[in-house]
């Protein structure tokens, strides 16, 4: 359990671990409880359907490791799986919902979104999962 726990105490983790705790609460809530103008699970879990042809299995699995996850990350416990399952589900929507968009985030009405948005959490992600929670984590706590 230790190498998962283990983190080294940087503050830079730390600010890292909320600023994506934060945007993944947001977002998680949108997709499932439809809070900040979103369309909540069972529109979520159908326009990912219908769209990409993803199912609810994986929709439920991605949006409850964004909505869970986020707390987790707020308290720095399990902060590596929890970033794996986060770096996975961006991964996904960066293929199968941007990457036809092209790389920009600004886009024209109803033309869709680039990766540009989704990258930046991907590597978010991908940079707590090599480095762990950080400083002020429960993973560090339990880790020593």
């Amino acid at each position: 359990m230790n190498p998962i726990l283990q983190t080294d105490p940087s503050f830079s983790l730390v600010v890292l671990r909320l600023g994506l705790a934060i945007t993944f609460f947001a977002h998680g809530s949108q997709h499932l409880l439809g809070w900040f103008g979103g369309r909540g699970l069972k529109g979520m879990l159908t326009n990912w359907r219908e769209k990409h042809g993803l199912p609810a299995p994986v929709g439920i699995v991605g949006i409850f490791t964004e909505f869970f996850g986020s707390f987790a990350l707020l308290v720095g416990f399990l902060t590596r799986p929890v970033a794996l399952g986060l770096a996975i589900f961006t991964a996904v929507a960066l293929i199968k919902g941007h990457w036809e968009h092209g790389f920009f985030l600004a886009r024209r009405e109803g033309e869709g979104s680039g990766i540009e948005y989704c990258l930046a959490l991907f590597l978010m992600a991908l940079s707590l999962l090599i480095g762990g929670g950080g400083a002020l984590s429960i993973d560090g706590l339990l880790s020593r």
